[in-house]
């Protein structure tokens, strides 16, 4: 089996659009929710709350031909994708093109502003809106095809489009083409884009944060006094290399993956179940090899939900039988669907890298409820460790972990 490390980040989320803004922004403890006016149009929606992506600017090379088959969200998977693979140093270099490279990337959906074409077409019965581009735009795998095209990939293209895992489980894709040997480099991670009809969902499910008033003070992942999640947009890319080719050039290392564990509830679509999220914990460390006690942090997908809240953290003191210190950084950005799980990664290992781990903020009184953990609180703590698990899952009753390790 080949190692498999990380020569290449870059994100465009809430706290800003590179590494060094996002985790300068992460030192204020403040979180980037707001009053979402453009919510105040929809009769029967609740929350008015959102995190956007404020200070994203497409690219000025982007010329109009290589962006008529992008929407948002594919937009914001290849800028951040094309700032990654410059951070790599392999731009430019052949194997990105010659059939070494390939892309493991995902988003809950395609650009559901595009959905509107269609719409249009089935009310007015004619064909007025839709374009050759419509479709690529909404497809599910608008991310992966749109960075395979631009870059000219010939490798494996695997999209992964598993709602709020679709960043963790291409990550994990990722990884398992690079270590059994079908590719030497993969372009992985996730990207969404904010769409009212996103919050709506969660909206009817009674999920969502009704502190329209307060939006500095939610969401509470973990708090007795959470009320739900708030959305946020973005998108996370790393660059996965085999460890020999990046070690033979050089290569800035990040951090290296070592293990991946995905499994799914097959019980309810939309009702956590903890032993069944234990099991992905189970088979990242089983992957990775190591025992439990390794593990020096652990960064919750803690989405502030009553269910969800109490169901991963059980899960998670059930894997540990310990008090392991744990935050979740959707008190900062909100949820972000499809890019969470690779905006965690990469804050996740910057803050590994930086022995340096963020609170969950506005959580004071931990629901008892939940299971027994170290939650980090309040400020940063230092913390000297090795290695650190990441854990997403959605929608569907999908699981994953990550663990990633210094080198």
């Amino acid at each position: 089996m080949k190692r498999v490390v990380i020569t290449g980040m870059a994100l465009k989320s809430p706290l800003g659009c590179d590494i060094n803004t996002a985790c300068s922004n992460l030192d204020k403890y403040k979180n980037c929710v707001e009053y979402w006016n453009v919510l105040d149009e929809f009769e029967n929606l609740n929350t008015r709350l959102a995190a956007p992506v404020n200070d994203f600017k497409i690219p000025e090379h982007f010329t109009r031909k290589i962006t008529r088959t992008m929407g948002k969200v594919a937009l914001f998977a290849v800028a951040c994708s094309e700032e990654a693979l410059i951070d790599s140093g392999l731009i430019n270099d052949e194997i990105i093109t010659n059939g070494q490279t390939g892309v493991s990337y995902g988003s809950s959906s395609g650009s559901l502003t595009s959905i509107i074409d269609f719409y249009t077409m089935q009310v007015e019965k004619k064909v007025r809106c839709v374009n050759s581009g419509s479709y690529v735009k909404m497809m599910p795998q608008t991310t992966t095809v749109n960075i395979s095209l631009y870059f000219k990939l010939k490798g494996r293209l695997v999209p992964a489009s598993t709602a709020c895992t679709s960043g963790s489980m291409g990550i994990g894709y990722a990884y398992e083409a690079i270590k059994n040997g079908y590719q030497t480099v993969m372009i992985a991670g996730g990207a969404e884009e904010l769409h009212p009809s996103h919050i709506a969902i969660f909206d009817t499910l009674y999920a969502t944060s009704l502190k329209n008033n307060t939006p500095n003070l939610t969401p509470r992942p973990f708090d007795k006094e959470r009320d739900g999640l708030v959305l946020g947009e973005g998108a996370g890319t790393l660059i996965l290399e085999e460890y020999e080719h990046a070690k033979k050039r050089n290569a800035k290392i990040y951090a290296e993956i070592i293990g991946f564990g995905t499994s799914t509830d097959g019980c309810h679509i939309t009702n956590p179940n903890q032993d069944t999220m234990k099991n992905a914990l189970e088979l990242a460390i089983k992957d990775a090899k190591i025992s439990p006690d390794d593990i020096g942090y652990v960064n919750a997908h803690g989405t502030a939900t009553i269910q969800g809240d109490i169901a991963e953290s059980n899960a998670t003191e059930n894997i540990f039988k310990r008090k392991v210190p744990t935050s979740s950084l959707k008190s900062y950005t909100g949820h972000t669907l499809g890019a969470c799980g690779a905006i965690e990664a990469v804050l996740s290992i910057m803050m590994m890298n930086n022995n340096r781990y963020y609170p969950t903020i506005n959580l004071e009184n931990v629901d008892e409820d939940c299971g027994k953990l170290d939650y980090i609180k309040n400020e940063a703590r230092e913390i000297k460790t090795d290695i650190i698990m990441s854990n997403n899952f959605a929608f569907g009753g999908i699981n994953t972990s990550l663990i990633f390790k210094k080198i």
